[in-house]
Parts: C-alpha cells; sequence; structure tokens
C-alpha cells in the first residue's frame, strides 16, 4: 500500500457477489471483555473510521456489529494450501473471517479481516482465538514493515477480550485477544488450488474475473487466467526482494499464506535476522530451513508454481509457464531497487554495477561482524554519515569492494530528518518484543509497546521524508 489518504467511509461489499460457494457465513464469538490496546488512526482515517468513538471502535472491532451499509455477517473463507509443501485439503479461515470491505483515499478495495474471532466450519480442532502475545507480534511486525517499504497488511485494531487461553508452547493460561487487520485481499493461492482440488473450471473464472477487476483494475477474459499470474508474479517478486532488503524472515510462506495481491500478512513466527545469515529461520519447527531467510524468494517462486498449476483448469501450460518466467528476472531488479531505496540512492544505469554492488554488500555483511540494520542506517546516503560502532569492519577488506562501489552512486535522500543524527538505528530483533510482552504479561505495562511503535513511525517519517 501506498501511505494512507484520508476518505470518507465508502462501504463496498464486493465479495459477497463471489456466492456461497467460496465462503461460509458465520457468528463472531462473544468475548468477556473488550480493552482497547491499538486503533491505527492512520489508516482508520483512509477508509473514513478514524471518527468512531472508543465505545463504537469496541463494539465494530471487538463484538463485531456490522458497519453501515456492510456485510450483515462475517464470511470465512474456503481455501485449501501445502503447508510445508505438504497439502492439506482441510484448512480455510479457522479462526477469522471477512466482515467488511471499504474504499481508501487511493481507490483501492480493501478488506477488514480478523484474527481470533472464534471457531468457525474450518476451525478443526482450534479454539479460533488468538493470544494477547501474537496480537502483540503481528502489530509490532506489520508497522516495522510498513515503515521498511515492504507491502504488507495493516494491523488495524487490537483488543484484549478477557479469556484465559492454554497453549501448548508457551506458558498458560495467557491472556487473549482479537486482532483486526486491513488489506487488499485475503483471498490467497489456495483459494485457487481449492477450486482446482473440487474441479470447479466456472468458479476458478469466476474468482480470477473478481481478483483481476478488483485488485488489478482489469477485466476478465479467454487471456484472463496468464494476465493474473503475470500480476501476481511482479508482485510476488517485489514481496520477496523487500523481505530481503529489509531482513525480514516471515517464517511460514505457505501457499495459504500467500495473498492474490501478494501483499504481506499473517506474522506468527516472523524474525528480523540480525546478520545476513541465509539458513536464518523464524519458526521453531522448520526443521530443514525451507523459508529460511536466504531461501524465501524461492519459497514464493515455489507458491506461484502452484497457482499456475491452479489455473491449469482454465488455462494452458504454455500462457502460464511465460508468466512464471517473468518472475526470476523481476525478483532481481526489485531486490536492486529494494536495496537501493533502503540505502538512498539512486539506481546505476549500468545493471552491471548494480549486480556488483549487491554483491559486495552481501560480501561484507555475510561476516555477520556488523546488523544488518546498523549497515544501512549508517550508509544512509551512500556516505558515511559519521562515526560508528562498526568503523573498524567498514575500513576493513570485508568492505573494500563496498567502498569502492559506493563512491559510484548518487544520494537519493538529503538526510534532514533528526533520526539521521541518533546513536543508533530502530530494529525489532526478538529479544526487544520479548521485552516487551514481559512488560505487558508481568505488570500490565504498555509503555514500551506503545514508545515501540511510536519509534518505528518515526523513522518511516525519516525515511519518507528523504524522498
Amino acid at each position: 500500500m501506498d501511505r494512507p489518504q484520508p476518505s470518507p467511509y465508502r462501504p463496498e461489499p464486493a465479495i459477497e457477489a463471489l456466492g456461497e460457494a467460496f465462503y461460509d457465513r458465520v457468528e463472531a464469538a462473544t468475548f468477556p471483555q473488550t480493552i482497547i490496546r491499538f486503533r491505527n488512526d492512520r489508516w482508520a482515517a483512509a477508509v473514513g473510521l478514524a471518527e468512531l468513538r472508543e465505545e463504537e471502535w469496541a463494539s465494530h472491532f471487538g463484538r463485531f456489529a456490522p458497519l453501515p451499509d456492510n456485510m450483515r455477517q462475517p464470511l470465512a473463507l474456503r481455501y485449501h494450501g501445502h503447508q510445508f509443501r505438504v497439502y492439506n485439503p482441510e484448512i480455510g479461515d479457522g479462526r477469522g473471517f471477512v466482515f467488511a470491505q471499504l474504499r481508501d483515499g487511493h481507490n483501492r478495495l480493501l478488506d477488514l479481516g480478523t484474527k481470533g474471532t472464534g471457531r468457525t466450519p474450518h476451525s478443526r480442532f482450534g479454539d479460533g482465538r488468538l493470544t494477547l502475545k501474537g496480537g502483540v507480534r503481528e502489530v509490532l511486525a506489520a508497522e516495522m514493515l510498513e515503515a521498511l517499504g515492504v507491502q504488507t497488511s495493516k494491523s488495524f485494531s487490537l483488543i484484549e477480550t478477557g479469556e484465559a487461553l492454554e497453549r501448548n508452547d508457551e506458558p498458560s493460561p495467557t491472556r487473549s485477544s482479537v486482532l483486526v487487520r486491513l488489506q487488499h485481499s485475503h483471498i490467497r493461492i489456495g483459494t485457487f488450488q481449492r477450486l482446482a482440488y473440487v474441479d470447479d473450471p466456472m468458479s476458478m473464472t469466476k474468482l480470477t474475473d473478481y481478483c483481476l477487476h478488483y485488485h488489478y483494475g482489469e477485466e476478465g477474459g479467454e487471456d484472463g487466467p496468464q494476465r493474473l499470474l503475470g500480476h501476481v508474479s511482479r508482485s510476488a517478486a517485489r514481496l520477496a526482494a523487500s523481505y530481503i532488503a529489509a531482513g525480514f524472515v516471515h517464517g511460514v510462506l505457505n501457499s495459504d499464506n500467500i495473498a492474490i495481491t501478494a501483499e504481506s500478512f499473517d506474522y506468527g513466527p516472523w524474525r528480523w535476522t540480525p546478520f545476513w545469515d541465509t539458513g536464518f529461520t523464524a519458526a521453531y519447527f522448520d526443521h530443514s530451513g525451507l523459508y529460511a531467510f536466504g531461501r524465501q524468494p524461492e519459497a514464493i517462486h515455489w507458491n506461484l508454481l502452484q497457482l499456475a498449476r491452479s489455473l491449469l483448469l482454465i488455462s494452458n501450460a504454455e500462457a502460464l509457464t511465460a508468466e512464471l518466467d517473468t518472475y526470476q528476472p523481476e525478483f532481481h531488479r526489485q531486490l536492486v531497487a529494494a536495496v537501493c531505496a533502503r540505502l538512498g540512492v539512486r539506481p546505476h544505469e549500468d545493471d552491471s554495477e548494480d549486480n556488483a554492488l549487491l554483491a559486495a554488500i552481501e560480501a561484507g555483511l555475510s561476516a555477520k561482524t556488523v546488523r544488518i540494520d546498523r549497515f544501512f542506517f549508517d550508509w544512509r546516503g551512500g556516505r558515511r554519515r559519521g562515526s560508528s560502532p562498526a568503523d573498524g569492519e567498514y575500513d576493513g577488506e570485508r568492505f573494500a569492494e563496498f567502498r569502492s562501489r559506493i563512491g559510484g552512486y548518487q544520494p537519493a535522500v538529503k538526510l534532514q530528518h533528526p533520526y539521521w543524527s541518533d546513536p543508533r538505528p530502530v530494529s525489532m530483533y526478538i529479544d526487544e518484543v520479548e521485552a516487551i510482552w514481559a512488560a505487558i504479561d508481568g505488570a500490565n505495562d504498555w509503555s514500551a509497546f506503545h514508545d515501540k511503535i511510536g519509534a518505528v513511525r518515526r523513522m518511516s517519517e525519516a525515511m519518507s521524508g528523504d524522498a
């Protein structure tokens, strides 16, 4: 998404027109409490909801009273997916739903979807709830990714719900919450996989036309499937590149976690890798490193292949393969753009120079002596801004090639924001997140949580103000 632009409230529940084959109508759980812990008024203004009073906010986003002229009942979407490359036809929205659609200040159709709203027909053995810690982590991840230029869902609301939850993989009982996220679409690659699995070409065509019309501004047609795959491939290449430039590891890049708009969402066991470590994993259960930092572009491409295979139901292999083949060159182009944007320099006119710069950055950082966020902070604008704890490394042999290459790049920023005079960059490492949660869990102290969000948004202002 671009930066939020104010807009009046403009409801448009278009997804209902897909029909009952795509979703189940459900009811939200009833919670003992609705304590507002986070409300994203920046993005609420972009969809005309910033003026809601506290009790109205809790009613709509904690008890899920319908928004005016919007869906009268929430929709739990149906989908399948590969989970760690094992196909699972027994999934779907098991603890969330879409409950509103509306236009933003850029005239884009957005979903308001949930996490932690109770059991649905797809819940299987889960309780449909979300831990408060999980909600806190999702807010922090989305805020940091947005600041770093990643196309991400926005955490719209976090409300504590007053239940004690039992979990096998963390201390229990633990506090509960319900999260609302704002994003372009909750339709996933897995949504298409389900239609291929049940051999429903009419519904596949209907879904393809819907996605083209509402998310890519085009009408369907005989070549609709390959055009859609082309759009998703290019957007997914940008997503993969932005993860690498941000040093982010999503953790669970299953095909049911890849939106058809290739907008990053659903943050579970995420991490920021401190160092340029291609084998760094986020999920403790990712024993093979399938979704490790350096393997994320491959994982996203593999999921695109599953979308192509699904679209074979209504298209042909030759046309779809041609669109898939755009992914690798587009990923490389987007990686250059993302790294240069984070450095604050203009890409070179000569592709070979950009390739050499990327290789020099990786060579320097892969020694794991300088943290990724420190490097980009110190070299913002393509020149060393001042003294740094990493100066000894920058002056050494590992960064010699980078030093010689970066001098040929023109700054694209002015560094006027006081953030660039701070002693250290803003980061979001796991120890910081655990400390924020410890204060909430132990003393109900939310100050570190709000301070971190404030610091991240200040960094975002600095980076956007440079442009």
